[in-house]
């Protein structure tokens, strides 16, 4: 049932130090965030619904503030950091990953499209709030609808496929500009009139993400809140967000690809029974398995290697600032698209394949081994990896680079 859902009451977060980097290890935390998040993964798999308590545990982690800026309060992290802590959580729990990765994507959104004086503003309030963002932009569904008004726009319509979008306090949204058949996008508080949050989510898999509708009925957005308005030529450097965006959806592939072959690996070791014609005493020792689990990190490792290649790329690329040209934009796009299709094929391949290695009785409810195939059927469906098969097939046979889109 369709629910509308207030937000939580918060834990309080982890103090973030301003003057002693060494003071908060982003390692730590993240390594105790995963753990905490694990403990009840399987449990909160079967459940669905929203993660209330983990998502104040992700608050509480001070890891919010991650890719923000020291200046404005935050911990200043370059991305393949920020990426490799998304990679470690989404191990742990893709789900709740999914709501850390978008939060930042919103972060990166505001980086790249607002101005000085909106990043001051917004930011500083992000982190002195230790607010949670969600994502109501989705470039795909239209419905939503932006018209001008006096001091701003107004929003009216349904915005799909807004991850993170319950429990929220901010959220990055967007409207359909039917005059210059472009996207306004805008940021405001969650509880802004007319801001209705459904809790209709209901896929099989990555089942906690948030990823239900927000409806907007004659919602006011004030042009001080408007990051691009409808019309607006973006730089090379403003179009990464897409880039950013999906090198998110990599590292959370790789995260499901590494977690299920981790858990499949710990079941072969302690609990599968050998098969009778291999004449060995555990089943760690039969050399078929042994194969198997070799082609299987031959899957995973090179597409970790690809992934922080990319993310260093994407990194440099982001401290061009506005000197980016069209051209290394179009590269990073191509070794970010490298990186999706590695891990899209790990995460699928490793979480389906697992259970021949881990037998019959792996497959029983009770060590939800099957959660790392459904988050992975349900998260690799977001945008369709042929087009980034064509796109590297392209690149490599006349040199030419993705067009800049919201997917590439």
């Amino acid at each position: 049932m369709t629910q509308v859902l207030p937000l939580q009451r918060r834990a309080p977060a982890a103090r973030l130090p301003s003057d002693e980097p060494a003071a908060y290890d982003i390692v730590a935390a993240t390594e105790t965030l995963a753990q905490q998040l694990a403990a009840t993964a399987v449990e909160r798999d079967r459940r669905g619904g929203h993660a209330a308590h983990e998502r104040e545990l992700i608050r509480a982690s001070g890891l919010l503030a991650l890719t923000i800026p020291r200046e404005l309060g935050g911990l200043g992290a370059d991305w393949p950091v920020y990426y490799r802590s998304l990679r470690r959580l989404a191990q742990a729990d893709s789900a709740l990953a999914h709501l850390f990765g978008f939060h930042h994507l919103q972060v990166a959104g505001l980086l790249l499209y607002g101005s000085a004086a909106q990043q001051q503003r917004v930011l500083k309030e992000t982190t002195a709030g230790s607010l949670f963002w969600g994502n109501a932009l989705n470039p795909a569904d239209k419905r939503a609808l932006a018209t001008p008004t006096d001091g701003g726009w107004r929003l009216n319509g349904p915005k799909s496929f807004c991850s993170g979008a319950v429990g929220s306090d901010r959220l990055t949204v967007s409207g359909w500009h039917a005059e210059t058949q472009s996207l306004l996008i805008a940021v405001l508080p969650t509880q802004r009139e007319g801001v209705a949050v459904l809790s209709d989510w209901d896929a099989f898999g990555q089942k906690q993400t948030d990823s239900g509708t927000v409806e907007f009925d004659d919602v006011f957005v004030p042009h001080d809140d408007v990051l691009v308005a409808p019309g607006t030529v973006q730089t090379p450097r403003a179009t990464l967000r897409s880039q950013v965006a999906q090198l998110i959806m990599a590292n959370l592939y790789l995260g499901i690809a590494l977690g299920a072959y981790d858990e499949a690996r710990r079941y072969t070791r302690e609990q599968s029974q050998p098969w009778f014609a291999s004449g060995v005493a555990a089943a760690a020792d039969d050399p078929y398995v042994q194969h198997r689990y070799g082609e299987l990190w031959l899957l995973v490792r090179p597409a970790v290697a690809v992934a922080d290649a990319a993310a260093a790329r994407l990194d440099l690329a982001l401290r061009q600032g506005e000197s980016l040209g069209a051209a290394d934009r179009g590269e990073v796009a191509i070794a970010v698209a490298e990186a999706k299709v590695l891990s899209h094929r790990a995460a699928i391949e490793v979480s389906s394949q697992l259970f021949e290695l881990t037998g019959a009785r792996s497959t029983s409810a009770r060590h939800g081994l099957d959660r790392y195939w459904r988050n992975a059927r349900v998260h690799t469906l977001h945008d369709p990896v042929d087009y980034k098969l064509r796109d590297l097939g392209r690149h490599q046979l006349d040199g030419r680079v993705p067009d800049p889109t919201s997917y590439s």
